[in-house]
C-alpha cells in the first residue's frame, strides 16, 4: 500500500512480491490480510466424516503414538480408492486437533536455574558419525564429557572402550583436578559403571560410592530413559560435536597420525569453547569445594594366570605376554586405556586395553613380537593358530599371507610369513616392509625373503682389527720431574 501511493497497481504489486490479482483484492478490501476475520467453516466435505469416530479415534485412544501417515495407510488398505494420498494433510490437522483436546498429557519441561558450584554432569557420547581415522584406519571411540552446569565449563576424554567405571573415574577425576575444585553434586544418567540399575532406590555401586565420598560430592541421576533430565550435558554433546566437525572441515581431512595427535586436537577445540565461558567459570571456581589431598584410584585390580600359550584373559579379552611369564600369576591393574601387569610387586608389562568384539566372543590384544622365537622353531603352527589373524601387525601382512597360502605349499608359506614377521620385529622395519609388501602384492609378485632382508635388514659392519702396542715402562720416566726441578722448587719455597 505504501508503494501504491506513488506507483501503478502492477508496479506496486511487483515491489511487494505479490500477484496483481492479490494486490487488487487487498486494495478493494481496504484492510490487511491479517486483519480479515478467520474462516471457521469448511470449504469442502470432510473426507474422514464416516470413519473418524468409529475407526480413527479408537485407534488413537488405544495407541496415542500412531502417526497420521500410519492411520492413512490403514484406511487405504481397508477401503481402497476412498482415501487418496492428497488427504494426508487434512488427516494430520485433525489428529493434531484431537490430541490437543482429548489426547494424553504431554511431558512438561521445567527450566532450571543453576547455582555456581552446585552441579557437575557426566555422560558419554558416541563419535562414529564424525568418521575419525588413525593412520587411515577407522578409530572406534567415544568421548567422556563433563560439564559444570552454571558456567558451562567442560572437560573431554577420548575413550576407546565402553562406558566402564575406569573411564568414568579417570575422566571425572581429570576434570575435577583441571577445574581446581569439586561441585556439591555429580549427576549422570543410568550408567552401568555407576549404578546397579536393579531398583528405583539408591543403588550406587560400591566403587562409585567410594569415588563420590572421596571428593565430597552427592550423586544423583536422571530417570531411566529420560535423557533430557541430564540436559545440561546432553545439549552440550551436540554443540561439542558441531565444533569438532567444523574444526575438521577447516583442517581439510579427518586422519591423524596417532591417538595423541587426535587427543590434542579435541583438547584444543574444548579449550576454545571454554574461553568463551571464562568469566562465568571464574565466578563458579570460587564456589567449588576444595580438592582432597590426593586422587582416588582410577583402576581395578584383577589376577590372571599366564597359560602355556603365552596368554591370559581379563574381562573376556585375550592378551599376549612374553613367554618368560608363562606359568606365573600376574596382578593386573585395569585402567580405561591400558593394563599394568605386576609380578611380585614389580611392574613387568604394560598393554593397551582391548575392546570386546561387537559380534560376540573374546576380543584379542596380541603382539606378534611375543611369539617370534617360538614360531621360528615351529613355523608350521602358524597356519592353524587360533589367534593367527590377530598376529598380523598391519593389513599388508594378512594379505601377503593369503597370497602365500594360495600359491605356495603349507610349509613354504608358513616359513615365509614367519620370516617376514621376524624381520619386522627384529629390525624395526614393520612400516616400510608393509609398504613394500603391498607393492609386491599389487604387482602379483611373491615376496623374496632373502632379497627383502638384504634390502631392509641393517647391514652388519665388520669390526676392524686394531693392534695395540704397549710401550716400555721406561718411557714414562721422562714424564717425571728432574732433581734440578725439585731444588728450584725448594729455593722458591
Amino acid at each position: 500500500m505504501s508503494s501504491r501511493k506513488h506507483h501503478t497497481q502492477e508496479l506496486a504489486a511487483a515491489k511487494a512480491g505479490m500477484s496483481v490479482r492479490s494486490a487488487r483484492r487487498v486494495e478493494e478490501e481496504g484492510t490487511l490480510p491479517s486483519q480479515q476475520p478467520r474462516r471457521y467453516w469448511r470449504s469442502r466435505p470432510d473426507p474422514f466424516a464416516q470413519v473418524w469416530d468409529n475407526e480413527v479415534v479408537p485407534l488413537l485412544k488405544s495407541t496415542p503414538k500412531l502417526m497420521a501417515i500410519t492411520l492413512l495407510r490403514k484406511l487405504q488398505d481397508d477401503r481402497p480408492d476412498h482415501f487418496p494420498d492428497g488427504v494426508l494433510r487434512t488427516l494430520q490437522r485433525r489428529v493434531r486437533h484431537w490430541r490437543a483436546l482429548e489426547g494424553p498429557p504431554k511431558e512438561v519441561f521445567f527450566p532450571q536455574e543453576h547455582a555456581p558450584g552446585h552441579r557437575g554432569l557426566s555422560d558419554f557420547t558416541a563419535m562414529g558419525e564424525l568418521r575419525i581415522t588413525i593412520g587411515n584406519a577407522p578409530f572406534v571411540h567415544i568421548l567422556y564429557h563433563f560439564v559444570l552446569a552454571f558456567s558451562r565449563w567442560e572437560h573431554v576424554e577420548v575413550v576407546e572402550g565402553g562406558e566402564s567405571f575406569e573411564a568414568l573415574s579417570k575422566g571425572l577425576q581429570n576434570a575435577l583436578w583441571q577445574a581446581g575444585g569439586t561441585p556439591q553434586e555429580h549427576r549422570s544418567d543410568s550408567l552401568s559403571a555407576a549404578f546397579k540399575n536393579l531398583t528405583e532406590e539408591r543403588d550406587f555401586t560400591v566403587r562409585y560410592t567410594a569415588l563420590l565420598d572421596h571428593y565430597g560430592m552427592a550423586g544423583t541421576r536422571n530417570n531411566r530413559g529420560l535423557s533430557h533430565e541430564n540436559g545440561s550435558v546432553e545439549s552440550s554433546h551436540r554443540y561439542l560435536k558441531e565444533a569438532i566437525e567444523q574444526a575438521l572441515l577447516l583442517r581439510g581431512h579427518r586422519d591423524f597420525e596417532d591417538r595423541s595427535f587426535y587427543e590434542a586436537f579435541v583438547r584444543d577445540t574444548v579449550m576454545r569453547r571454554n574461553r568463551r565461558n571464562a568469566v562465568a567459570f571464574r565466578i563458579e571456581r570460587e564456589h567449588l569445594q576444595d580438592l582432597p589431598a590426593r586422587r582416588s584410584t582410577d583402576f581395578v585390580e584383577e589376577e590372571a594366570r599366564v597359560t602355556r600359550c603365552g596368554t591370559f584373559t581379563v574381562r573376556a579379552i585375550l592378551y599376549s605376554v612374553p613367554s618368560r611369564l608363562i606359568g606365573h600369576r600376574l596382578k593386573v591393574r585395569l585402567y580405561s586405556d591400558r593394563l599394568d601387569c605386576y609380578l611380585s610387586g614389580a611392574l613387568v608389562l604394560t598393554l593397551s586395553r582391548g575392546i570386546r568384539s561387537p559380534v560376540g566372543g573374546r576380543g584379542r590384544v596380541i603382539d606378534y613380537r611375543h611369539f617370534i622365537d617360538a614360531l621360528k622353531r615351529k613355523p608350521q603352527a602358524f597356519r592353524g593358530l587360533v589367534f593367527r589373524d590377530a598376529l598380523f601387525p598391519r593389513e599388508a601382512y594378512r594379505r601377503t599371507w593369503e597370497q602365500l597360502e594360495l600359491k605356495l605349499t603349507q610349509r613354504q608359506a608358513c616359513q615365509s610369513i614367519v620370516a617376514l614377521l621376524e624381520m619386522a620385529a627384529r629390525d624395526g622395519v614393520e612400516g616400510v616392509l608393509a609398504e613394500r609388501l603391498d607393492t609386491l602384492r599389487a604387482a602379483g609378485v611373491l615376496p623374496d625373503v632373502k632379497r627383502l632382508r638384504e634390502e631392509f635388514a641393517p647391514r652388519r659392519v665388520e669390526v676392524p682389527h686394531v693392534t695395540v702396542q704397549i710401550p716400555a715402562p721406561s718411557v714414562y720416566d721422562a714424564l717425571l720431574p728432574s732433581e734440578q726441578a725439585y731444588e728450584l722448587e725448594e729455593v722458591a719455597a
